[in-house]
């Protein structure tokens, strides 16, 4: 069982993940430092309200708006910045040549023996 573990982890797939995973954490968190103590300040200031302490508040259950706000805009940024790679990338990529499938019709012998006898009848 351990030998079949270490097939399966030392195969390409598997550590192509762990890496994309690993480095995708790392994206976020510089993404949510971005959002979180550069982005929302200043947005904040423009507008006027602080988003980390917007809390609604519905009966005596608070609601974190101003994190959920924080949380969507991190999610934007995130999608449009995976956007323009995978954007990039698609330039780059070479389009395949796309071959052209040529069929090759083989009529059966009944299909050519009812064609003569069309053809003669219209003699």
């Amino acid at each position: 069982m351990l030998k079949e573990f270490k097939e399966f982890i030392s195969r390409g797939n598997a550590l192509d993940l762990a890496v994309g995973v690993i480095i995708g954490g790392a994206f976020s968190a510089i993404v949510n430092s971005l959002v979180d103590d550069l982005l929302m300040p200043i947005i904040g200031m423009m507008v006027g309200i602080d988003f980390s302490s917007w809390v609604i508040r519905v009966n005596t259950v608070p609601l974190a708006i101003g994190l959920f706000i924080q949380a969507i805009v991190n999610f934007l940024i995130i999608a449009f910045v995976l956007f323009l790679i995978i954007r990039t990338i698609n330039k780059i990529r070479k389009p395949e040549p796309e071959v052209e499938v040529v069929e090759e019709v083989v009529e059966s012998d009944e299909v050519v023996l009812l064609r003569e006898i069309r053809d003669a009848l219209r003699k």
